[in-house]
Protein backbone atom coordinates (compact mmCIF):
# COMPACT_ATOMS: atom_id res chain seq x y z
CA UNK A 1 0.00 0.00 0.00
CA UNK A 2 1.63 3.20 -0.92
CA UNK A 3 1.42 6.26 1.25
CA UNK A 4 0.32 9.06 0.04
CA UNK A 5 2.29 12.64 1.57
CA UNK A 6 0.35 15.36 2.53
CA UNK A 7 2.00 18.58 1.09
CA UNK A 8 1.47 21.43 3.96
CA UNK A 9 1.40 25.21 3.07
CA UNK A 10 4.19 27.13 4.76
CA UNK A 11 3.41 28.03 7.95
CA UNK A 12 2.89 32.38 7.13
CA UNK A 13 5.47 34.48 8.99
CA UNK A 14 4.09 36.06 12.33
CA UNK A 15 3.22 39.67 12.26
CA UNK A 16 5.45 41.61 14.70
CA UNK A 17 2.83 42.34 17.56
CA UNK A 18 1.74 45.76 17.94
CA UNK A 19 2.42 47.78 21.52
CA UNK A 20 -0.95 48.99 22.92
CA UNK A 21 -0.85 53.00 22.36
CA UNK A 22 -0.44 55.10 24.99
CA UNK A 23 -3.55 57.51 26.34
CA UNK A 24 -2.43 61.01 26.22
CA UNK A 25 -2.80 63.05 29.07
CA UNK A 26 -4.68 65.87 29.10
CA UNK A 27 -3.59 68.70 30.87
CA UNK A 28 -5.81 71.29 31.94
CA UNK A 29 -4.59 74.77 31.70
CA UNK A 30 -4.02 77.30 34.59
CA UNK A 31 -6.97 79.32 33.03
CA UNK A 32 -9.73 76.17 32.86
CA UNK A 33 -8.73 75.22 36.31
CA UNK A 34 -9.75 78.84 37.41
CA UNK A 35 -13.40 78.76 35.30
CA UNK A 36 -13.86 75.24 36.66
CA UNK A 37 -13.89 76.78 40.03
CA UNK A 38 -16.00 79.75 39.55
CA UNK A 39 -19.39 78.53 41.33
CA UNK A 40 -20.96 79.30 38.21
CA UNK A 41 -21.65 77.27 35.36
CA UNK A 42 -20.35 77.67 31.51
CA UNK A 43 -23.63 78.90 30.54
CA UNK A 44 -23.93 81.95 33.05
CA UNK A 45 -20.40 82.38 31.88
CA UNK A 46 -21.29 83.10 28.21
CA UNK A 47 -24.22 84.90 29.30
CA UNK A 48 -22.08 87.53 31.51
CA UNK A 49 -19.52 88.13 28.77
CA UNK A 50 -22.54 88.49 26.04
CA UNK A 51 -24.02 91.45 28.72
CA UNK A 52 -20.74 93.24 29.04
CA UNK A 53 -19.60 93.07 25.28
CA UNK A 54 -23.01 94.22 24.47
CA UNK A 55 -22.81 97.53 27.60
CA UNK A 56 -19.59 98.23 25.84
CA UNK A 57 -21.14 98.33 22.20
CA UNK A 58 -23.86 100.57 23.79
CA UNK A 59 -21.46 102.88 25.29
CA UNK A 60 -19.22 103.42 22.52
CA UNK A 61 -22.28 104.20 20.68
CA UNK A 62 -23.77 106.62 22.64
CA UNK A 63 -20.17 107.94 22.72
CA UNK A 64 -20.23 108.51 19.07
CA UNK A 65 -23.14 110.12 19.16
CA UNK A 66 -21.96 112.61 21.80
CA UNK A 67 -19.35 113.77 19.93
CA UNK A 68 -20.90 114.15 16.41
CA UNK A 69 -23.85 115.58 18.10
CA UNK A 70 -26.35 113.56 17.62
CA UNK A 71 -27.60 113.47 21.09
CA UNK A 72 -27.90 117.42 20.96
CA UNK A 73 -30.01 117.19 18.16
CA UNK A 74 -32.44 114.38 19.45
CA UNK A 75 -33.09 116.60 22.54
CA UNK A 76 -33.96 119.50 20.77
CA UNK A 77 -36.35 117.70 18.45
CA UNK A 78 -37.82 116.05 21.48
CA UNK A 79 -38.19 119.61 23.10
CA UNK A 80 -39.71 120.92 19.56
CA UNK A 81 -42.20 118.08 20.18
CA UNK A 82 -43.55 118.53 23.48
CA UNK A 83 -43.77 122.61 22.97
CA UNK A 84 -45.51 121.90 19.94
CA UNK A 85 -47.82 119.57 21.96
CA UNK A 86 -48.69 122.19 24.31
CA UNK A 87 -46.17 121.57 26.84
CA UNK A 88 -44.46 125.11 27.27
CA UNK A 89 -43.67 127.47 29.77
CA UNK A 90 -46.10 129.86 30.04
CA UNK A 91 -46.78 131.14 33.49
CA UNK A 92 -44.74 130.82 36.45
CA UNK A 93 -46.24 130.80 39.99
CA UNK A 94 -43.91 132.22 43.03
CA UNK A 95 -45.21 131.24 46.21
CA UNK A 96 -43.33 132.56 49.55
CA UNK A 97 -42.46 135.95 48.29
CA UNK A 98 -43.99 138.46 50.59
CA UNK A 99 -40.82 141.22 50.54
CA UNK A 100 -39.14 140.22 47.50
CA UNK A 101 -39.86 141.96 44.39
CA UNK A 102 -42.10 138.83 42.66
CA UNK A 103 -40.70 140.54 38.79
CA UNK A 104 -37.33 139.63 39.76
CA UNK A 105 -38.02 135.99 39.46
CA UNK A 106 -39.63 136.13 36.92
CA UNK A 107 -37.49 137.39 34.87
CA UNK A 108 -35.14 134.96 36.37
CA UNK A 109 -37.70 131.96 36.10
CA UNK A 110 -38.12 133.47 32.19
CA UNK A 111 -34.75 134.13 31.29
CA UNK A 112 -34.43 130.04 30.16
CA UNK A 113 -33.29 129.39 26.81
CA UNK A 114 -35.48 126.87 26.12
CA UNK A 115 -38.89 127.39 26.90
CA UNK A 116 -40.34 123.47 26.48
CA UNK A 117 -41.50 122.03 29.92
CA UNK A 118 -38.60 119.20 28.90
CA UNK A 119 -36.02 121.29 28.72
CA UNK A 120 -36.25 123.42 31.86
CA UNK A 121 -33.11 122.61 33.70
CA UNK A 122 -34.46 122.93 37.36
CA UNK A 123 -31.03 122.84 38.94
CA UNK A 124 -29.73 125.14 36.81
CA UNK A 125 -32.77 127.67 37.49
CA UNK A 126 -32.87 126.92 41.35
CA UNK A 127 -28.76 128.27 40.85
CA UNK A 128 -29.63 131.35 39.24
CA UNK A 129 -32.22 132.08 41.95
CA UNK A 130 -29.99 131.10 45.02
CA UNK A 131 -27.95 134.43 43.32
CA UNK A 132 -30.25 136.92 44.01
CA UNK A 133 -29.69 138.09 47.65
CA UNK A 134 -33.06 137.91 49.22
CA UNK A 135 -33.70 134.23 48.54
CA UNK A 136 -32.06 131.72 50.91
CA UNK A 137 -33.68 128.71 49.56
CA UNK A 138 -35.59 127.71 46.31
CA UNK A 139 -37.18 124.97 45.12
CA UNK A 140 -38.64 124.94 41.63
CA UNK A 141 -41.19 122.36 40.12
CA UNK A 142 -43.04 121.69 36.89
CA UNK A 143 -46.90 121.49 36.80
CA UNK A 144 -48.05 120.13 33.64
CA UNK A 145 -48.99 121.54 31.12
CA UNK A 146 -47.45 124.91 31.14
CA UNK A 147 -46.69 126.15 34.75
CA UNK A 148 -43.24 126.31 36.88
CA UNK A 149 -44.02 126.94 40.42
CA UNK A 150 -40.80 128.39 42.56
CA UNK A 151 -41.47 127.88 46.46
CA UNK A 152 -39.24 130.76 48.13
CA UNK A 153 -38.10 131.18 51.30
CA UNK A 154 -36.92 134.58 52.03
CA UNK A 155 -34.13 136.16 54.22
CA UNK A 156 -35.65 138.26 57.00
CA UNK A 157 -33.82 142.18 56.89
CA UNK A 158 -32.03 142.65 60.45
CA UNK A 159 -29.59 145.83 59.97
CA UNK A 160 -28.82 148.38 57.81
CA UNK A 161 -24.86 148.29 57.17
CA UNK A 162 -23.33 151.16 56.18
CA UNK A 163 -19.89 151.47 54.37
CA UNK A 164 -17.98 153.45 52.26
CA UNK A 165 -21.27 156.25 52.39
CA UNK A 166 -23.48 153.44 51.29
CA UNK A 167 -26.33 151.87 53.00
CA UNK A 168 -27.69 148.40 52.18
CA UNK A 169 -30.33 145.83 54.04
CA UNK A 170 -28.80 142.58 55.37
CA UNK A 171 -29.91 139.63 57.09
CA UNK A 172 -29.10 138.37 60.79
CA UNK A 173 -25.98 136.88 58.60
CA UNK A 174 -25.11 139.82 57.09
CA UNK A 175 -25.93 138.86 53.49
CA UNK A 176 -26.45 141.40 51.49
CA UNK A 177 -30.50 141.87 50.59
CA UNK A 178 -30.64 145.25 48.79
CA UNK A 179 -29.57 148.72 48.45
CA UNK A 180 -31.72 151.53 50.41
CA UNK A 181 -31.42 155.53 51.11
CA UNK A 182 -32.10 157.13 53.94
CA UNK A 183 -35.58 158.28 53.15
CA UNK A 184 -36.46 154.62 52.63
CA UNK A 185 -34.42 152.71 55.63
CA UNK A 186 -36.58 150.53 57.75
CA UNK A 187 -36.17 151.30 61.33
CA UNK A 188 -33.37 148.47 62.04
CA UNK A 189 -30.42 148.89 64.03
CA UNK A 190 -27.03 150.45 62.13
CA UNK A 191 -24.26 148.60 61.77
CA UNK A 192 -21.58 150.66 60.59
CA UNK A 193 -17.67 150.16 59.23
CA UNK A 194 -15.83 147.64 56.90
CA UNK A 195 -16.79 144.04 57.80
CA UNK A 196 -19.54 145.27 60.41
CA UNK A 197 -22.16 143.08 58.39
CA UNK A 198 -19.90 139.68 58.91
CA UNK A 199 -20.08 140.12 62.28
CA UNK A 200 -24.02 141.25 63.16
CA UNK A 201 -24.06 137.57 64.68
CA UNK A 202 -21.24 138.51 67.14
CA UNK A 203 -23.23 141.73 67.87
CA UNK A 204 -26.92 139.55 68.67
CA UNK A 205 -25.09 137.21 70.54
CA UNK A 206 -23.51 140.20 72.11
CA UNK A 207 -26.60 142.36 73.33
CA UNK A 208 -28.35 138.82 74.17
CA UNK A 209 -26.11 139.40 77.32
CA UNK A 210 -27.79 142.68 78.15
CA UNK A 211 -31.98 142.32 76.89
CA UNK A 212 -32.87 145.72 78.99
CA UNK A 213 -30.36 147.35 76.50
CA UNK A 214 -31.31 145.92 73.08
CA UNK A 215 -34.75 148.26 72.26
CA UNK A 216 -32.32 151.62 73.54
CA UNK A 217 -29.56 150.85 70.92
CA UNK A 218 -29.45 152.81 67.48
CA UNK A 219 -26.37 151.30 66.19
CA UNK A 220 -23.20 150.19 66.62
CA UNK A 221 -19.80 150.60 65.15
CA UNK A 222 -17.22 147.59 64.36
CA UNK A 223 -13.85 149.74 65.40
CA UNK A 224 -10.91 148.68 63.60
CA UNK A 225 -11.89 144.85 63.33
CA UNK A 226 -11.73 144.29 66.29
CA UNK A 227 -14.34 145.75 69.16
CA UNK A 228 -17.61 147.75 69.02
CA UNK A 229 -19.04 151.25 70.00
CA UNK A 230 -22.46 150.58 70.54
CA UNK A 231 -24.54 153.94 69.95
CA UNK A 232 -28.02 154.39 71.96
CA UNK A 233 -31.37 156.34 71.15
CA UNK A 234 -30.57 158.86 73.51
CA UNK A 235 -27.54 159.67 72.02
CA UNK A 236 -24.93 158.37 73.90
CA UNK A 237 -21.68 156.01 73.26
CA UNK A 238 -20.44 153.04 75.05
CA UNK A 239 -17.02 151.56 74.23
CA UNK A 240 -16.61 148.08 74.49
CA UNK A 241 -13.21 146.22 74.75
CA UNK A 242 -11.72 143.93 72.51
CA UNK A 243 -12.89 140.25 72.39
CA UNK A 244 -16.30 138.72 72.82
CA UNK A 245 -16.05 137.33 76.56
CA UNK A 246 -14.71 140.78 77.96
CA UNK A 247 -17.39 142.90 75.95
CA UNK A 248 -20.07 140.29 77.01
CA UNK A 249 -18.99 141.32 80.93
CA UNK A 250 -18.22 145.18 80.59
CA UNK A 251 -22.12 145.07 78.72
CA UNK A 252 -23.95 143.33 81.20
CA UNK A 253 -21.99 145.10 84.02
CA UNK A 254 -23.16 148.59 81.71
CA UNK A 255 -27.04 147.61 82.01
CA UNK A 256 -26.94 146.99 85.38
CA UNK A 257 -25.10 150.16 86.70
CA UNK A 258 -27.64 152.06 84.17
CA UNK A 259 -30.75 150.01 85.57
CA UNK A 260 -29.67 151.21 89.13
CA UNK A 261 -28.16 154.81 88.31
CA UNK A 262 -30.24 155.95 84.75
CA UNK A 263 -27.12 156.48 83.31
CA UNK A 264 -28.90 156.84 79.80
CA UNK A 265 -30.53 160.46 78.81
CA UNK A 266 -28.45 162.24 81.54
CA UNK A 267 -26.32 164.53 79.25
CA UNK A 268 -23.01 161.98 79.09
CA UNK A 269 -21.30 161.52 75.83
CA UNK A 270 -19.99 158.78 75.99
CA UNK A 271 -19.12 155.79 78.67
CA UNK A 272 -15.87 154.11 77.67
CA UNK A 273 -15.14 150.84 79.08
CA UNK A 274 -12.30 149.45 77.23
CA UNK A 275 -9.82 149.29 80.06
CA UNK A 276 -11.25 146.76 83.04
CA UNK A 277 -10.18 149.19 85.34
CA UNK A 278 -11.28 152.57 84.53
CA UNK A 279 -14.69 153.85 83.68
CA UNK A 280 -14.66 156.94 81.62
CA UNK A 281 -17.45 159.20 81.48
CA UNK A 282 -17.44 161.80 79.05
CA UNK A 283 -19.33 164.73 79.64
CA UNK A 284 -20.21 167.61 77.62
CA UNK A 285 -18.06 170.76 76.90
CA UNK A 286 -19.27 173.78 79.57
CA UNK A 287 -21.04 176.07 77.31
CA UNK A 288 -21.85 173.90 74.68
CA UNK A 289 -25.01 172.73 76.53
CA UNK A 290 -27.40 174.12 78.72
CA UNK A 291 -26.44 174.18 82.48
CA UNK A 292 -28.91 171.92 83.34
CA UNK A 293 -28.00 169.28 81.13
CA UNK A 294 -24.08 169.29 82.03
CA UNK A 295 -24.96 169.05 86.34
CA UNK A 296 -27.61 166.68 85.28
CA UNK A 297 -24.52 164.30 83.54
CA UNK A 298 -22.30 165.34 86.79
CA UNK A 299 -25.02 164.01 89.31
CA UNK A 300 -25.19 160.60 86.93
CA UNK A 301 -21.75 160.73 87.59
CA UNK A 302 -21.17 161.28 90.67
CA UNK A 303 -23.88 158.66 91.18
CA UNK A 304 -22.21 156.26 89.60
CA UNK A 305 -19.20 156.90 91.74
CA UNK A 306 -21.11 156.54 95.27
CA UNK A 307 -22.10 153.58 93.79
CA UNK A 308 -18.91 151.92 92.66
CA UNK A 309 -17.20 153.09 96.28
CA UNK A 310 -20.16 151.20 98.04
CA UNK A 311 -19.11 147.97 96.10
CA UNK A 312 -22.89 148.09 95.06
CA UNK A 313 -22.56 148.82 90.88
CA UNK A 314 -21.14 145.51 90.50
CA UNK A 315 -24.20 143.51 92.23
CA UNK A 316 -21.54 142.18 94.58
CA UNK A 317 -21.91 143.88 98.18
CA UNK A 318 -18.40 143.80 98.58
CA UNK A 319 -15.54 146.63 99.10
CA UNK A 320 -14.79 149.21 97.23
CA UNK A 321 -11.77 148.04 95.41
CA UNK A 322 -14.31 145.12 93.66
CA UNK A 323 -14.92 147.87 90.71
CA UNK A 324 -12.91 149.64 88.32
CA UNK A 325 -12.35 153.72 89.14
CA UNK A 326 -15.22 155.99 87.92
CA UNK A 327 -13.79 158.73 86.21
CA UNK A 328 -15.66 161.41 84.75
CA UNK A 329 -13.96 163.86 81.72
CA UNK A 330 -15.03 166.55 80.07
CA UNK A 331 -14.92 166.45 75.99
CA UNK A 332 -11.98 167.73 74.38
CA UNK A 333 -12.70 170.72 72.41
CA UNK A 334 -12.91 170.45 68.75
Amino acid sequence: MSSTRIKRGKTPPKRPSRAPKKRKSVQKSALNMALNRLPISARHLQKIATFIMGTLFLVVVIAVMQVTGINAKIGESWAELVARAGFEVKKVEVVGADRINRSNVYDIALSQKERSMASVDLEELRSDLMRYGWIKDARVSRRLPDTLVIDIVERTPAAIWQNAGRLSLIDEEGVVLEAVTVSTMPDLPLVIGPNANMRSQDLSRLMAEASSLRELMAGATWVGNRRWDLRFRSGETLSLPEGEEDAKLALAKFAHLDGANRLLGRGILRFDMRDPSRFVLRLPQEGQVTAAVLEDARIAAEALSEAQAAGTAAGTGGPASTGPAVEAQLAEEG
